[in-house]
């Protein structure tokens, strides 16, 4: 009687694995996602913060997320894959000729969306490589000048409540530690700014400012849908709740069809 009751426990249990298997095999993901991602220098801290935190938003929101740490493999093929790029903390150079005009059609053509952090804007001549026009233009047509090395504080000021990236993200908030890059203009005159940082505020202060100074913004002048994030520097930005729902927001909306 053991054994009988013992092999229906053990064939009950095969069949709600094999269930559950398969629920977990034909659940849909929502959608794709490429991380383009830093794998040395300074922003590798930030890196494996982000790839955490990005796995378990992945799991938690039922959506695929997929990664590279070089331009390498970027052309339309791979692109058409994914509904939101993502590009945190890698610099718009070193990229190959492929992998600039696949990139450009993906934004041009609003195959997909993107979300963009900190290094992002980093846009002049460096390491031998000339400055990306075409991704100047998508910055809202800005150049990098300077930034501060040795780290502050500062409030930033949400501009656009209603935008659907601020949800949940109060007026004003702090962020502890940023470079605060500076360009040559404002891009306010070529995008929508979602927020700005009071420099003012900068503590310790400094004499690296440029007066208007967004660093949330969106270009509605090109098809998919954009967000730039400036601050992501640091790694405790993932211990900033009021960062990750604003990185969250980001990703969610720009992943979403206009």
């Amino acid at each position: 009687m053991k054994n009988l009751i013992l092999l229906v426990s053990l064939l009950f249990l095969n069949c709600f694995l094999q269930v559950d298997c398969l629920a977990q095999k034909t659940k849909k993901s929502r959608f794709k996602a490429l991380v383009l991602y830093e794998n040395g220098g300074h922003h590798l801290a930030f890196t494996k913060a982000a790839k955490p935190w990005l796995n378990k938003l992945a799991t938690d929101s039922s959506f695929t997320i997929d990664y590279i740490e070089n331009t390498k493999t970027i052309n339309e093929k791979l692109l058409k894959q994914y509904q939101v790029f993502i590009q945190l903390d890698y610099p718009p150079y070193t990229w190959s000729e492929e992998s600039m005009q696949a990139f450009q059609n993906y934004i041009n053509s609003g195959k997909g969306g993107w979300v963009g952090l900190h290094h992002a804007t980093l846009l002049g001549e460096f390491d031998g490589y000339p400055m990306w026009k075409w991704f100047s233009d998508f910055m809202g047509g800005i150049r990098f000048v300077n930034y501060i090395p040795d780290f502050a504080s500062g409030k930033v000021h949400v501009e656009d409540k209603l935008h659907p990236v601020m949800k949940g993200i109060p007026a004003d908030f702090l962020v502890q530690k940023e470079e605060w890059y500076t360009y040559d203009k404002s891009p306010r005159e070529n995008v929508q700014v979602l927020a700005s940082v009071d420099e003012s505020t900068y503590e310790p202060d400094s004499k690296i400012k440029m007066g208007d100074h967004p660093v949330v913004w969106t270009n509605d002048h090109f098809a998919s849908k954009n967000v730039y994030i400036f601050m992501g520097h640091a790694p405790e930005l993932f211990e900033n709740e009021v960062y990750t729902t604003l990185l969250r927001n980001s990703i969610f909306w720009a992943a979403a069809k206009r």
